[in-house]
């Protein structure tokens, strides 16, 4: 990342390609104490005592809204802490995460939680962080004094987490959980598996990818869907799945909203960008929960993309330790069963997701939409982050997207070195980031704020 410039009180970047709300255009933006005060011409504003950066052709793009980042501090800070956390995502143009409640200890399910992490973040985060609050069995007490603290929502598993202090909700619980997110307006964020069609499924240890696959099958997916579906009818709560990974759950989420339910669901670049078919064997740092599925069920995903049927694309960033992963690089057994399961990514959803969808046709506008505006706009956002407009505050990238680099996983920002698009090579690179208005040097000292829910 370029060095920190002393920030000034009014400044003006210009660019022939700004990815503005109504498309892209050449233009001049002028900031103003760190929001943006004013689209003009392109080169119709002078510098005078305003600091000018001209990118030339470089695009200048709204900084990436991430509203699902596991940065699992305190309590696992060895997997991901904040400091590494928002180094990774101010390099890769994210100005914004929203910080998953597990994974840390304590987990972020009562206010006592919620703080340990807001005081252990102070003074170590590189762009602008939020939180969202855990809804777990015997805790429905706590949603509330949480919402009143500012979380964005609250996240349910409705299989095993994979950590013993998150444990999933059973039906009674949902019902519960969701019944109370709708009485104080809350959303309801939900990771879909079905636990009986999950034990029901064939489950066999060892390096090949494709018995893991048949482990996790679409129906999980599906049915976990169906039946919180029904739920948020019931309840008339606000649900958001999770990390789509089976094109099997768009014909439910299409019929949800035919009868009104108030659903809306995101996915993930791995979903996108990587298929079963190229998992090698043993390469358990392409292990998540739920699946990399096939190239077909990808086209589903991106056709669904494409029609506006996804709010979001974020990274579910869930890394860690290289032992944890089992990698046979390190000395692991390469075993998917036992592996975790999380991809880490969290610096490379932008040209990961930039590289596939101009090779299908689409704009870096579109892109903006699903990293930038949609995620903002899922979390009430909209008005300060996710756009280059007036009023927003001025997070930005300068991004080329002609430019290649190979990704070499000891060059990226969080904590371990591992990552599933090692080795690849990706198109688009951030040249520079902007977190209101002032450049972010990854090395030196950082500014960012803690946020929450409007």
């Amino acid at each position: 990342m370029p060095l920190s410039e002393t920030p000034a009180t009014t400044a003006v970047i210009r660019s022939r390609r700004v990815v503005l709300p109504d498309g892209e255009r050449p233009a001049d933006v002028l900031i103003r104490d760190g929001r943006i005060e004013q689209i003009a011409e392109h080169g119709s504003l002078l510098a005078g005592d305003r600091h000018l950066t001209d990118l030339g052709d470089t695009v200048l793009l709204p900084g990436l809204v991430d509203t699902h980042v596991h940065v699992n501090e305190p309590g696992r800070t060895e997997w991901e802490g904040f400091a590494t956390a928002t180094r990774a995502a101010a390099a890769g143009g994210v100005t914004t995460i929203i910080d998953m409640p597990l994974n840390s200890i304590p987990p972020t399910t009562t206010v006592d939680g919620l703080a340990a992490k807001r005081k252990i973040a102070e003074g170590q985060t590189w762009v602008d962080l939020g939180f969202w609050g855990g809804a777990i069995p015997g805790n429905v007490q706590d949603l509330e004094p949480l919402h009143r603290e500012g979380v964005f929502g609250f996240k349910s598993f409705l299989a095993p987490s994979g950590v013993d202090e998150f444990p999933h909700v059973e039906q009674a619980d949902l019902e519960l959980a969701l019944a109370e997110q709708a009485r104080i307006g809350a959303l309801a964020i939900i990771h879909a598996e079905d636990p009986a069609v999950l034990e029901a499924a064939p489950q066999q240890p060892g390096v090949h990818y494709r018995d893991f696959l048949a482990s996790r099958p679409d129906d999980a997916e599906a049915a976990a869907v169906a039946r919180l579906l029904d739920t948020a009818r019931r309840t008339g709560a606000r649900v958001h799945i999770l990390h789509v990974s089976s094109a099997a759950v768009l014909p439910l989420l299409r019929q949800a909203r035919a009868d009104g339910v108030q659903v809306t669901a995101e996915t993930c670049p791995h979903y996108l960008t990587l298929a079963a078919e190229e998992v090698p064997d043993g390469d358990t740092a392409f292990k998540c929960c739920p699946p990399i599925r096939d190239e077909s069920n990808r086209d589903q995903l991106w056709a669904a993309l494409a029609n506006g049927e996804f709010i979001a694309v974020v990274s579910d960033h869930s890394p860690s330790t290289p032992d944890l992963k089992l990698l046979q690089k390190y000395g692991g057994s390469g075993d998917f069963a036992a592996a975790w399961g999380g991809i880490a990514s969290l610096q490379l959803g932008l040209p990961a997701i930039w590289t596939e969808a101009r090779r299908r046709g689409h704009s870096l506008s579109d892109v903006v939409c699903w990293m930038s505006s949609g995620p903002a706009s899922l979390v009430g956002l909209t008005g300060t982050k996710g756009a280059i407009a007036v009023g927003c505050d001025a997070d930005l990238v300068a991004f080329d997207p002609d430019a290649e680099f190979a990704v070499h996983a000891e060059n990226l920002h969080h904590r371990n070195p591992v990552t599933p698009y090692a080795g690849k090579t990706l198109t688009g690179s951030v040249r520079t980031t902007w977190l209101r208005g002032q450049v972010v040097d990854v090395d030196a000292a950082p500014f960012g704020r803690q946020i929450t829910r409007n």
